[in-house]
């Protein structure tokens, strides 16, 4: 039977190791609480509503900007809150208060895509005051995990989908359905392609070696030696249109040529207004109703005068339509001119002069 004084000293001994265990595991909260002050720090409490809670829960971490600067202490539904009743209470360090602000905005993140849930605060475009013990902070509409998974799978549906179209269009391929099945799959088209492919190659070869008309285009140096022949043509004329000389040149060049056709185009408009004005005998013809009257009537006796003419009326028709008149004409014509002859060679025998006495 141990004695009493052996049974202190094991007391004392439990007793020792009970507060070194106590000691170290207030040392073990203080490290883990470390980031927000320690266990005895001041702190404030902070609340946020979000639609819904996405994996927050009492513990988790609330980070500024990524960094921790407290705990999600309390986490409840708040009916009278809708469309936002989830209501996160957090406790904040307070030496991070100079860093927040009532404007700052709350979200829930996630630490990758199956990681826990924790509220972030951002204060990057935040100017409020400092918020205060019990204050609200807005919240942003940042994705939950609920939201990311769901347009996950439209997507992984939208890629089995296109799969599914790819596989049938591989099997088309690999039938002789279609137009490019059979192209694939045609024997006869593959000795087509191979004997293409050696004319290709017969013409290529033909070509380097300089053969042929578009042979000799692309190897023959002369092609190359009138092409720069032409082009230095065309830049002497065109050198030579820049110095003004030549017709073109001075057309292009010279301020006399330029005025004097201004002149003209000036000239020529000032004829067109005066003719528009009705000035002038052709202004009167173009705007003076009378001259026109007159004209027309000029032009109706012309063409009543032709008329007349093209039916044998009146003497100038009748010269102009009888037969026999002209003859007669023609006749009487040549006897004059005998008369004229015979009067040109014996005077005497036209010109008698009798003379008779009383």
């Amino acid at each position: 039977m141990p004695s009493r004084r052996e049974i202190q000293w094991s007391q004392l001994k439990v007793g020792i190791l009970v507060l070194a265990a106590v000691s170290i595991l207030t040392a073990l909260i203080f490290l883990m609480t470390g980031s927000v002050g320690g266990l005895f720090a001041h702190k404030i409490t902070l609340r946020s509503y979000f639609p819904n809670a996405a994996g927050i829960k009492d513990g988790s971490e609330v980070t500024l900007e990524g960094v921790t600067i407290g705990n999600v202490t309390h986490t409840r539904v708040v009916p009278e809150r809708n469309p936002s009743p989830v209501e996160v209470t957090m406790q904040v360090g307070e030496k991070f208060l100079r860093d927040l602000h009532t404007d700052s905005t709350a979200s829930i993140g996630t630490a990758g895509v199956l990681g826990d849930s924790y509220v972030d605060i951002n204060s990057t475009h935040a100017t409020g005051p400092e918020p205060r013990n019990g204050s609200e902070l807005p919240t942003s509409g940042a994705p939950t995990i609920q939201s990311v998974i769901s347009s996950s799978q439209v997507s992984i549906e939208e890629i089995n989908t296109l799969m599914h179209k790819i596989e049938t269009l591989i099997d088309t391929l690999n039938s002789t359905r279609g137009t490019v099945g059979e192209l694939l799959n045609d024997p006869g088209m593959k000795k087509n392609i191979v004997s293409m492919s050696a004319d290709l190659k017969t013409i290529s070869g033909a070509l380097a070696g300089g053969k042929g008309t578009l042979g000799q285009l692309i190897n023959d140096n002369t092609l190359y030696t009138k092409l720069n022949t032409a082009v230095d043509q065309l830049n002497t004329l065109t050198g030579d249109l820049n110095a003004g000389k030549g017709t073109m040149g001075k057309l292009l060049k010279d301020e006399a040529m330029y005025n004097n056709l201004n002149s003209a185009v000036s000239n020529a408009n000032q004829l067109v207004s005066s003719i528009n004005a009705g000035n002038g005998t052709i202004g009167k013809l173009v705007k003076d109703p009378e001259t026109a009257k007159k004209l027309d009537a000029m032009i109706s006796n012309l063409n009543d005068i032709l008329k007349n003419l093209n039916a044998g009326e009146g003497t100038a028709g009748q010269l102009l339509r009888n037969r026999s008149l002209y003859d007669h004409m023609d006749q009487t014509m040549d006897q004059a001119q005998q008369l004229v002859k015979g009067m040109r060679e014996n005077p005497k025998k036209y010109l008698v002069i009798q003379l008779k006495l009383f």
